[in-house]
């Protein structure tokens, strides 16, 4: 009796797009469903596996460098594969939604790089997710334009020699992709945005002299890497191109991956190009894992967490030495800043702060940094030309003075600064307005001059929840409480109100994005992701 044909990938519940045809072809959608009957069952496995972990911390209070991979680290013989050239000189890297307008200003901003985002920076609508294909393979076509219907203005490719090199981000491994299932099981969204880009455009890429180029978010451990890695395996062989194309930066933006930072680039070290410092996500990271950990942990306000703070210099240094020892690229943090059209002393302090950090980075060894604007893009490129003048990158910089211990890396005590009222009020503020945003199906949101993405809302709702389950007192004597979060909520909702106008606050999701800050902020049980509930109230 013969095996029974394989069942087929199903559209569900989504309103047809205009050219979604390019995108959800037969032959893609079958090799999406290959990849999701091969490698969902271990990607369960290793999301209960995280469970586990965060059980583990939550009774040591504690990690360590794994002992059981110890030999890896040990042995100085591994590197990961030579970078192809066209990731070769990365000094500059622009991040960004998938929209037409920002595809071609990200191709066109001068950078080296451009972080294609369907993760952070999107929230996933089916329209997102699909047109953000499509959006991709036409710029590889040359066949994208765009113009603003408010101000008539046209964007248009520069010549391909002049655009940046496309890194595309695909969600996370623990979100799914509702709209397409087989047998009526979600599809990871993180195999739905690789599937789809890599069956589209990957020789596409390599005629085009560059390659299928990715960054993996999230990542909590080697294992999970491993798992992209034996993706990348399979993907390459299915459209018979050769082993080793592929190349992935992993975001260390979890603080378990700090430890683990060696054997995630031995798991992909044929198809690795280097690691990111990823600040926020980080952030959030550490308190999530570290939540119940007692007043040692509590962060105060996060913008009083400087790139300077102990534990991140431990963090940021440590990932410098490990790439550069193993051949891979370092790149640096995200410089969120969004110039001010109106306020030229805003922007001058900002351009400072900005210049600061980029020539911090450079001055440290990383090889590479992000921004989140275009104007940024000139203040981060001198700060690294200063360093690498006509160097492509500096990986002969192995930062052999670098030893950072275990418990470096957790020493959130070692910072001076304490939560404060300002802090509690920014953290609910930026929370209501990003959340808002979102669920509109907007992940890259201009708030107070800074470019937020849901890292920010996650690291706000974190504060919340830790200062509250901590019993913080704040610098004016109030002790943080579910009643005081509740209070200054509803005294942003009134302030938002008064702002926008009655008309405009009914139009958009401002009491549901309140309620759901709340509910994540303060429910007794921490959800993993502020996206997942999130999602289920995502229309589109």
């Amino acid at each position: 009796m013969s095996a029974p044909a394989p069942s087929t990938l199903a559209i569900v519940d989504a309103e047809p797009l205009p050219r979604q045809e390019e995108v959800l072809t037969d032959a893609a959608l079958a090799f999406v469903a290959e990849l999701h009957r091969r490698f969902t069952p271990r990607r369960d496995e290793l999301l209960a596996r995280r469970a586990e972990r965060r059980a583990e911390i939550a009774r040591t209070s504690t990690l360590d460098f794994l002992p059981e991979t110890a030999a890896i680290r040990a042995d100085d013989s591994w590197k990961v594969a030579p970078a192809p050239a066209a990731l070769n000189d990365r000094r500059v890297e622009i991040t960004g939604p998938t929209d037409r307008k920002m595809t071609i200003n990200a191709l066109n901003s001068g950078a080296k790089v451009w972080l294609a985002d369907f993760e952070d920076a999107s929230a996933p609508t089916w329209e997102n997710v699909v047109l953000g294909q499509l959006n991709l393979a036409s710029a590889y076509t040359r066949s994208i334009d765009f113009t603003d219907e408010r101000t008539g203005k046209s964007y248009a490719l520069r010549p391909d020699a002049e655009l940046a090199t496309v890194v595309m981000r695909p969600r996370g491994w623990h979100l799914d992709e509702r709209h397409l299932q087989v047998d009526g099981r979600p599809v990871p969204g993180a195999l739905v945005d690789f599937g789809l880009y890599f069956f589209h455009n990957a020789q596409r890429l390599l005629d085009l002299g560059k390659g299928p180029y990715f960054y993996l978010p999230k990542t909590e451990s080697h294992l999970e890497a491993r798992l992209w890695n034996e993706v990348f395996v399979f993907a390459q062989d299915y459209v018979g191109i050769p082993q080793g194309t592929v190349r992935a930066t992993v975001l260390i933006e979890t603080i378990t991956a700090a430890y683990e930072m060696e054997e995630i680039l031995y798991e992909l070290r044929d198809h690795a190009s280097g690691l990111n410092a990823g600040r926020w996500d980080y952030l959030f990271s550490i308190v999530k894992n570290f939540r119940d950990g007692g007043a040692k942990f509590v962060l105060p306000d996060r913008n009083a967490v400087t790139m300077t703070a102990p534990f991140m210099r431990a963090y940021t240094e440590l990932l410098v030495r490990t790439c550069h020892k193993r051949g891979a690229h370092a790149i640096g943090g995200m410089a969120a800043f969004i110039p001010s059209r109106r306020d030229a002393e805003v922007n001058k302090v900002a351009f400072e702060k900005v210049r600061a950090d980029k020539d911090r980075e450079a001055g440290d060894g990383f090889d590479g940094s992000w921004v989140a604007h275009p104007d940024l893009v000139p203040i981060a490129m001198e700060s690294f030309d200063k360093v690498l003048g006509d160097k492509p990158n500096q990986k002969d910089r192995l930062r052999e003075d670098v030893d950072v211990k275990a418990a470096d890396l957790i020493a959130v005590d070692s910072l001076e600064a304490k939560p404060t009222y300002a802090g509690l009020v920014n953290a609910v503020q930026v929370g209501i307005r990003y959340i808002e945003a979102w669920l509109r199906g907007l992940g890259a949101v201009a708030i107070f001059n800074l470019m937020e993405d849901a890292a920010t809302a996650e690291i706000s709702r974190s504060q919340i929840w830790q200062w509250i389950n901590a019993e913080v007192v704040l610098d004016n004597g109030e002790q943080v409480t579910a009643d005081l979060a509740r209070k200054v909520a509803a005294e942003e909702l009134a302030g938002i109100r008064a702002e926008i106008g009655d008309e405009a606050f009914a139009a958009g999701n401002w009491q549901q994005a309140h309620d759901l800050l709340l509910t994540v902020s303060l429910d007794e049980d921490y959800a993993d992701f502020l996206t997942l509930p999130a999602y289920e109230q995502l229309k589109g």
